[in-house]
């Protein structure tokens, strides 16, 4: 067997696949900029979760007009009050959920939308320093080829907002009979205050937790209304 021409192959082949790989992925974040993502891993495992019980699976996607304007401004909020200023992250925040962490048993996050997009879409829930580093990629690439008005449009879409319900049509459908197009401040600000744990925060009836949040978001979208960057994301208007 001759090692010396099998070794320069296997390498000269896992370039390629390598190479594929990039390109492939590249493709599919460009295409996601105007195609929406079919499906995303964290549904498929609810979905998973749900099997034989009598829930099932909710998402119905709407496009960016199609979303109050109420709930895009709860989301940001909720989430994320730097999401028009920084670049996909908001490094005071994570250094001080680090500091937090270093001295809590309680984990405290610190991830910008764009990074739960990032998660949500491209990955799989969980901790682990190979998903974080592909999330710091993930992230990186959305907020240059998409911008932010899709990165928000895709979040609200695939946030998980109760138990096998994705998305904030379907959060809205499923806690208040109708769309999110006619969300008002007070209903978009309690689907945004189940975001950070949509199983034990929930909306209908409402966990205490989830109307403690309510209240603080709706003073924090008051705050931040006089923005203009962030009003003009949430009206769509220049």
């Amino acid at each position: 067997m001759n090692l010396k021409g099998i070794v320069p192959r296997t390498w000269r082949r896992l370039k390629r696949v390598v190479l594929v790989l990039i390109v492939a992925q590249f493709l599919y974040i460009l295409i996601l900029k105007w195609v929406n993502p079919p499906i995303t891993i964290t549904e498929i495992g609810s979905w998973f979760s749900l099997w034989g019980t009598d829930k099932k699976l909710q998402k119905t996607w709407v496009s960016y007009d199609e979303i109050s304007q109420h709930a895009k401004l709860a989301v940001i909020a909720s989430e994320d009050q730097l999401f028009t200023d920084h670049n996909g992250f908001d490094f005071k925040s994570i250094e001080k959920a680090m500091k937090h962490n270093q001295q809590s048993k309680k984990i405290k996050g610190a991830s910008t939308i764009s990074q739960q997009v990032a998660k949500n879409v491209f990955l799989w829930q969980g901790r682990s320093w190979l998903r974080k580093g592909l999330e710091v990629y993930f992230t990186f690439m959305i907020e240059k080829i998409w911008g932010k008005q899709r990165i928000l449009e895709v979040y609200l879409n695939v946030a998980e907002m109760g138990e096998g319900v994705f998305g904030v049509e379907a959060a809205s459908q499923a806690n208040y009979q109708k769309s999110a197009a006619s969300l008002n401040r007070e209903e978009a600000a309690m689907i945004a205050a189940c975001l950070p744990n949509p199983l034990k925060y929930t909306i209908n009836p409402p966990a205490r937790i989830t109307a403690y949040r309510q209240r603080k978001i709706l003073v924090q979208m008051r705050n931040l209304a006089p923005d203009p960057d962030i009003m003009e994301l949430v009206t769509g208007r220049k």
